[in-house]
């Protein structure tokens, strides 16, 4: 069964919105650990609207389990990421408009800026993975340009309307994770998951990590951050 990383931006999301020092990503942290999560996932965005720079920084000394950084591939991002040396960095594609991460990164388009990338946090120790849709291209190009992990995107799986949908887009996350473990990757997944669909994609052999924020902190807001960590762990068979 994969192990449950928790994305905490969310809990930063909530202390910007009155523009607070409460409540701490780093408080979270600290309750998503101890109820059994197997790693934090932050994202700093290029314009800083939840996760802060001070975040990341004490982040990086108190996390116990594993810190997985979220990030554009963007020069910036880079001198930061070497900076702190996060255990992990995701490479996701951002747009400044956008509410959370649409879609996955067009690793073929983008793939020597992307490489370059690998290449400089690889000198650190850290590990790399892309965010990437269900799309043998993409998944193809992530191994060819020396990722070491796919996240594969389940949004179009989350949000189908009919089950007829669902099975296609679902199918589609089961090939996507069968050849990236094939090409040697390892191979995570996440967006949109949550406690009535992440079932039939934890069972997905191939799976290592399921990347999961919204629905957590969403669910927290009714049974506390500890609870709900506990029952995802519960559903996929994280034990």
């Amino acid at each position: 069964m994969p192990e449950l990383m928790v994305n905490i931006d969310h809990v930063a999301t909530l202390r910007e919105a009155r523009g607070t020092h409460y409540p701490d990503p780093v408080y979270a942290a600290g309750i998503v650990e101890m109820a059994g999560a197997k790693g934090i996932i932050i994202h700093l965005r290029e314009d800083r609207r939840h996760i802060k720079d001070r975040d990341l920084a004490i982040l990086r000394d108190v996390v116990k389990t594993k810190l997985n950084l979220e990030m554009a591939a963007t020069p910036e991002m880079t001198k930061i990421a070497g900076r702190t040396k996060p255990d992990m960095v995701t490479l996701v594609p951002e747009k400044r408009q956008e509410l959370t991460t649409e879609g996955g990164l067009d690793v073929i388009r983008s793939a020597a800026k992307i490489e370059k990338v690998i290449k400089a946090a690889k000198k650190h120790a850290i590990t790399v993975s892309l965010f990437v849709d269900p799309e043998e291209p993409q998944i193809k190009a992530s191994s060819n340009i020396g990722a070491d992990m796919v996240e594969i995107h389940t949004g179009a799986y989350a949000d189908a309307r009919t089950p007829r949908i669902r099975e296609r887009e679902l199918k589609k996350v089961i090939q996507a994770a069968a050849l990236g473990r094939q090409l040697g990757l390892g191979v995570n997944a996440g967006h949109g998951l949550h406690y009535h669909n992440v079932r039939e994609i934890a069972v997905i052999p191939e799976m290592h990590e399921l990347s999961i924020g919204h629905s957590i902190i969403a669910r927290a807001v009714f049974v506390g951050l500890d609870r709900a960590v506990r029952e995802m762990i519960e559903l996929i068979g994280d034990r």
